[in-house]
């Protein structure tokens, strides 16, 4: 969806299946409340909604949709024409198992870092974030490479100096395999 397709009061869906009702609108952003199922609609009325309202910025708006069949549609016509190549089973449980394993994971107070995938400069590898670990004073953050189907670490401020993936360059890195 686009910032133009949201009122408040329009209904969406997440790529998660969740179902989602706008609550306002800011110029590059919309609140919105998830209406979860069994719930008494009483707990979703409002202002002031006794439900947490959600912020979902640029990022978040381009993978809402209005219902499920496009949800589903979307995600048929990136797994075909991305270029990404997705992540095995394996590591995806690894990647959540290290998540936990981490006594400080639960304490990074930059989780907003771990939302975008960023792109390597000298060689182009996409960085895909999964957590992060203190050492010492500072952060490093775990990676998954997912073309290299590698892991790797990296300093938290080297991490947050990298250009952020776009669909361009996941698209010039896959033309590399």
């Amino acid at each position: 969806m686009k910032h133009t397709d949201f009122a408040v009061g329009t209904l969406f869906y997440t790529c998660t299946g969740q179902q989602w009702r706008c609550t306002d609108l800011g110029l590059r952003t919309i609140l919105a409340i998830e209406l979860k199922p069994g719930l008494d609609e009483s707990w979703f009325n409002g202002p002031p909604y006794v439900a947490v309202e959600v912020t979902f910025d640029e990022y978040g708006i381009t993978r809402c949709y209005r219902n499920e069949d496009e949800a589903i549609e979307y995600a048929i016509h990136e797994a075909h024409t991305s270029g990404h190549p997705g992540y095995p089973g394996e590591d995806v449980s690894r990647m959540f198992k290290e998540k936990w394993a981490h006594e400080t994971a639960a304490k990074y107070p930059n989780e907003g870092l771990l939302r975008f995938d960023r792109v390597q400069q000298e060689n182009g590898e996409l960085l895909h974030p999964y957590a992060a670990r203190q050492s010492g004073d500072s952060w490093v953050i775990c990676l998954y490479l997912p073309f290299l189907h590698e892991y790797a670490e990296i300093p938290e401020i080297d991490f947050l100096r990298l250009p952020i993936a776009t669909k361009i360059a996941i698209k010039e890195r896959a033309k590399r395999i």
